[in-house]
């Protein structure tokens, strides 16, 4: 898949997850409570915001092996030496950053990283925000000086009224996990699959060869408005007062 659908499924797993997520022991640690609708004694609005941004922008994370990627082009050479290292260490593309025991790991190291050092977790929140900004696409045509200024300054922006409005992020391991896993489960219903239970080597790939292709008119011209509209639709429901 490319970058935008990993995004987008990403803020759609929150998005759809939160509710259930949010009700888990020493997660929420908001007092502040929306009084009515689906979200109610859950997340307040704007963690429930900040949780999809996050999640969109850790869907990306397991494409840190492969050098082309967007996310090895969001930093500039750092973040493209940082690719070139984890393809060496992951054995090319789509392999161990591909996996639930990538998945796993990132959720429980992001969770401790959150939990122990506050300015890590400030860090965390900047990236991935950032990233998913990137992925869908948010700056100037043609102007990558112009793109990456638009999207520091956005996401400075929204961190600011992150930290205005108190969110809480115990939750921050449960969201970079599951957008790392959303990329891998996206992936898998790609023509190529992924090795899930890495380090074993299998592959888990439809049957078929009925698996997306990436980058063609399935994904860029059905998939993507159809995950859109989704998350605009999981935005409502999760929002608006019943």
């Amino acid at each position: 898949m490319m970058g935008h659908s990993h995004a987008m499924t990403g803020a759609i797993g929150w998005l759809a997850l939160a509710p259930a997520l949010a009700a888990l022991p020493l997660l929420n640690e908001s007092s502040r409570f929306i009084e009515s609708g689906i979200m109610a004694t859950a997340l307040t609005p704007a963690e429930l915001i900040a949780g999809a941004l996050i999640c969109a922008g850790a869907a990306m994370l397991p494409d840190l092996d492969h050098p082309s990627a967007t996310i090895a082009q969001t930093f500039g050479p750092v973040t493209w030496l940082l690719s070139k290292i984890v393809n060496w260490v992951a054995g090319g593309h789509r392999g161990m950053t591909h996996s639930f025991a990538f998945a796993i790991g990132m959720g429980f190291g992001a969770h401790w990283l959150a939990n122990t050092y506050p300015i890590g977790r400030d860090i965390l929140v900047v990236l991935m925000v950032g990233l998913a900004l990137r992925a869908i696409g948010i700056g100037i045509p043609g102007n990558k000086l112009g793109s990456a200024m638009v999207n520091v300054g956005l996401t400075a922006g929204i961190y600011v009224v992150f930290r205005s409005l108190d969110v809480g992020y115990a939750w921050m391991g449960l969201a970079i996990g599951l957008g790392c896993l959303m990329h891998v489960i996206g992936d898998c219903m790609t023509e190529k699959g992924c090795p899930v239970l890495w380090p074993l080597g299998a592959r888990f790939v439809l049957p078929w060869k009925i698996g997306i292709k990436t980058g063609k008119k399935f994904e860029t011209k059905v998939l993507a408005p159809v995950l859109s509209v989704a998350i605009v639709g999981l935005l409502f429901v999760r929002l608006a007062p019943i």
